[in-house]
């Protein structure tokens, strides 16, 4: 299965040297044997991207008549709204969206919660195993079990990473003039079925080549600790890893003995200082978590916009913002910022809308690819028996 090939006569094969041979091979055997996993991870990657416009469009209990920032209930009166109705269920947190938008409860359920964040209403109660949800398990595991599912999708993106190496490699013309040219870059639409799909395999998949190497790449980056790690350290991560440790841990040395403070009440006081003092973007989207042990950190999240995020950590007992704590996106050296920006790079949210469209589109073509491929090397087969 060739994923760029420039157009020949003469057979794949011939006269060329060890390597390319070699690298046909496994470019063929390996796209035959990843193809269909490919393929789901593409296609539900395409339905993914515009997961939140899709669900802002479809569900109405999402959204609400935004009102001025002062009438926003704290996290303890949602706490409280949500408790009244549901005494029986535990509480974890809550997810601030903005002024229109509703206020997502985390309780111990297979719901998700909705509820207004002026007046306390619940305004959803919506099932978690949803379309996107079970779009999001094909993604990432193929709908199996998760420790298997998991890996057999990051060899699968290994290979395909690998397919788009070979496959450019392949598709590289020996000599450029302008028939190569055409070649290599043209699609000849009002050609036959056969090379219209040999060109929307070849030349489709060069344009699509830089997105997708990105896509697959940052895909890598979360199934294989090994590569992140690798790659944070090469971009010049681990400098000062040890001096924030030092930091972290001399901080709670110090207030181990002052007295604990009421987790709702710390709740409303950190959700208010992150909202008026900390957050930079996207100032009223916050996520307040409610410890279960008193003597654990509160994590708060805040400057949530276009795929990447903050995450907070305060100390239990002074409620003072620890070393821990990222800093502003714009503020990290390039290893911090590639590491946090990577799933925003892999969703295609890093630029807004726009980028969501190219991603989508990049998306496609590589759903494409597996089908193109095999219709290509399922053509060459049939035609190889008449003669035999």
């Amino acid at each position: 299965m060739n994923i760029f090939k420039s157009r020949s006569s003469k057979p794949p094969n011939k006269g060329k040297s060890r390597f390319s041979k070699i690298n046909a091979w496994l470019h063929l055997w390996l796209g035959l044997g990843s193809g269909i996993i490919v393929f789901i991870m593409a296609i539900t990657g395409c339905i993914l991207v515009f997961e939140q416009e899709i669900k802002q469009l479809t569900s109405p209990w999402l959204n609400v008549e935004a009102q001025s920032p002062d009438k926003l209930l704290p996290p303890s009166k949602i706490y409280a709204a949500v408790h009244k109705v549901l005494p029986n269920k535990e509480i974890h947190g809550v997810w601030y969206n903005g002024l229109d938008k509703s206020i997502k409860v985390d309780i111990e359920s297979d719901s998700l919660i909705y509820v207004n964040p002026y007046n306390g209403k619940i305004t959803g109660m919506v099932h978690h195993e949803d379309f996107f949800h079970f779009m999001d398990e094909g993604h990432r595991n193929l709908w199996l079990d998760r420790e298997i599912g998991s890996q057999v999708t990051a060899w699968a993106t290994f290979i395909f990473f690998f397919l788009l190496i070979s496959g450019l490699i392949l598709w590289f013309p020996k000599k450029w003039n302008k028939t190569t040219r055409n070649n290599s870059f043209k699609i000849k639409w009002d050609a036959k079925f056969k090379r219209l799909n040999y060109d929307l395999h070849n030349v489709m998949g060069f344009y699509a080549l830089i997105l997708a190497v990105l896509i697959s790449f940052t895909g890598l980056l979360m199934s294989f600790h090994w590569l992140r790690e690798s790659t944070y350290w090469i971009s010049g991560g681990w400098a000062d890893e040890k001096d924030k440790k030092e930091q972290v841990a001399s901080v709670k040395k110090d207030t181990l003995s002052k007295q604990q403070i009421d987790k709702l009440a710390a709740a409303d006081f950190i959700w208010n200082k992150v909202r008026t003092e900390i957050a930079k973007e996207n100032k009223e989207a916050v996520i307040i978590n409610f410890p279960d042990d008193p003597k654990e950190d509160i994590y708060a999240c805040t400057d949530m916009h276009k795929g990447i995020w903050r995450d907070l950590y305060f100390d239990a007992k002074t409620l003072e913002l620890l070393p821990n704590s990222q800093k502003h996106i714009n503020n990290e050296r390039f290893s911090d910022w590639l590491m946090r920006s990577n799933y925003s790079l892999h969703i295609g949210a890093i630029g807004g809308i726009s980028t969501k469209i190219i991603y989508f589109t990049a998306s496609l073509i590589c759903a494409s690819l597996p089908v193109t491929g095999f219709y290509i090397w399922w053509g060459r087969k049939k035609k190889q028996k008449p003669r035999a």
